[in-house]
């Protein structure tokens, strides 16, 4: 969850921040946000220092939502939400997924393209929202709030719309193994006992009631994925949902999530498939592996832009070998190999059809799914697994409120997130300062805590593989 931003005028101190300093956050108001960004500008321009960072102002925290307009007819409810000092979140409808309000947010985002409007810097729609990047210097919240009742207004019925919808067949290694080592790291230094471990594509199995894993493998491999949004997890990410109801497994994801994901891993995610764009963190089910989504350095017949997929594209997967995938991927991202892409469009009202015509069927199959994922979740209730409680919190509770340092003696903390990949030292053990204590892996680097002096290891507080918090004391060292 993000509930605050630093505001713009302010971004520059993040940059001067070091592991181990402390942050305080001041409430500002919008209008004080803009003034300080210019008078950041100003204070550029002229070689001049800033002025005084402004005082608190606790009394101008206020409700994000700036304005509202109630459903009306066939017309969705909006919400108009602050998101920080240089943004606007447009939302429609209820939480639900639905492919019509996606086609709601596609018709707001062409009507903005087709009025410009001062100051506003870019435009990214998500599966029922519009996010309004703006330039404080020349717009504010209120400014784009009248635009947008205007736009509201005149937007164009959905009912007819039609939008250009590619399909694109993508090669895929089921159960690939490098997804398979990312689980095993998983286990190794998060969760050893995760529901969803040591097979996600069984996890996949149980939590939707499906009888056996070649049912996962046919309605992976039979669906057609809509690509609602782009840059889900980074790098022109596809977030996508299947056409067909029918096809859409559900999942939780990890918890928590995984320190690393091999680059363009397929997983699913709550209702969504999405293929992740570069290594990196991440929590949706691994299913296997494709092509690259993003092209950096070339420019090839189907990487006109740095990004592969287009909003509206339709997803399918092909079956490959993990030895005809590595060779795929050495061959497609210098232009080598060329994916089938078929032009095609997708209608609304054909969208509709198909789910009159099979209604029955559906609620059926959602029936059975809402089951089998209650059923999974009630499994984990039994099994003790529902909240998750890592090896440090209960390391921390067994310590807490009983650790009485001696005198002369202090704690070690880790300065980053991570796990503790190694322990260098045991209790009585004696080191002099700068030795290694304990070695955290975070983000895939390998990071020492070492002795701030020299002194005696008097108790240990972390475990290897175990998770830390930045902050959280690893050990005790006798001093004096």
């Amino acid at each position: 969850m993000c509930p605050a931003v630093v505001v713009q005028g302010e971004l520059w101190k993040l940059g001067q921040l070091r592991a181990g300093d402390t942050v305080r956050f001041v409430p500002l108001g919008a209008a004080t946000a803009a003034l300080r960004l210019r008078a950041l500008d100003e204070a550029i321009a002229s070689r001049t220092a800033l002025p005084p960072a402004p005082v608190a102002e606790p009394g101008r925290v206020t409700s994000p939502v700036l304005a509202q307009r109630p459903a009306a007819g066939d017309l969705p409810c909006v919400v108009y939400r602050r998101a920080g000092d240089a943004y606007l979140l447009v939302e429609y409808g209820p939480l639900v997924l639905d492919i019509e309000l996606r086609f709601r947010v596609q018709a707001l985002m062409e009507w903005l393209k087709a009025h410009p409007q001062p100051g506003v810097i870019d435009l990214t729609p998500g599966i029922r929202s519009l996010q309004i990047h703006f330039d404080a210097r020349h717009t504010d919240h209120a400014r784009l709030l009248s635009v947008l009742g205007k736009a509201e207004d005149q937007l164009p019925s959905v009912d007819d719309m039609e939008l250009p919808s590619r399909t694109v067949w993508l090669p895929l290694s089921w159960d690939d193994p490098a997804t398979r080592v990312a689980i095993e790291k998983y286990m190794q230094s998060v969760r050893k006992d995760a529901p969803w471990c040591p097979s996600n594509i069984e996890f996949i199995r149980r939590i939707n009631g499906l009888d056996s894993i070649a049912e996962v493998y046919r309605t992976v491999f039979e669906a057609s994925y809509l690509v609602l949004g782009l840059g889900d997890v980074y790098l022109g990410a596809p977030v996508a949902t299947p056409v067909d109801p029918r096809h859409r497994l559900v999942t939780t994801k990890y918890n928590p999530a995984r320190t690393w994901t091999p680059e363009n891993a397929v997983g699913i995610g709550g209702a969504y498939m999405c293929v992740y764009g570069m290594e990196g963190p991440g929590g949706y089910q691994f299913v296997g592996r494709t092509v690259q989504m993003w092209n950096r350095w070339r420019r090839t017949a189907q990487f006109s832009k740095p990004w592969l997929l287009r909003f509206f594209d339709q997803v399918r997967f092909t079956p490959v070998s993990e030895a005809e995938l590595l060779k795929l991927r050495q061959d497609f991202i210098v232009g080598r190999a060329e994916l089938k892409i078929e032009e095609g469009v997708f209608r609304l009202a054909d969208y509709r059809r198909f789910l009159a015509e099979h209604a029955e069927s559906i609620a059926a199959f959602k029936a059975g799914q809402q089951a089998a994922f209650e059923a999974e979740r009630e499994r984990w209730r039994a099994a003790g697994q529902a909240e998750y409680i890592s090896e440090a919190e209960e390391i921390a509770a067994g310590v807490e409120g009983q650790l009485e340092l001696p005198e002369g003696a202090r704690v070690v903390a880790s300065h980053v997130p991570g796990n503790v990949w190694k322990v260098m030292v045991e209790p009585g053990q004696a080191v002099k300062a700068g030795d290694p204590l304990v070695i955290i892996e975070s983000m895939k680097m390998e990071l020492s805590v070492t002795a701030p002096e020299d002194g005696v290891v008097l108790q240990l507080l972390c475990r290897e593989a175990s998770a830390v918090s930045a902050g959280q004391d690893l050990l005790v060292l006798q001093t004096k």
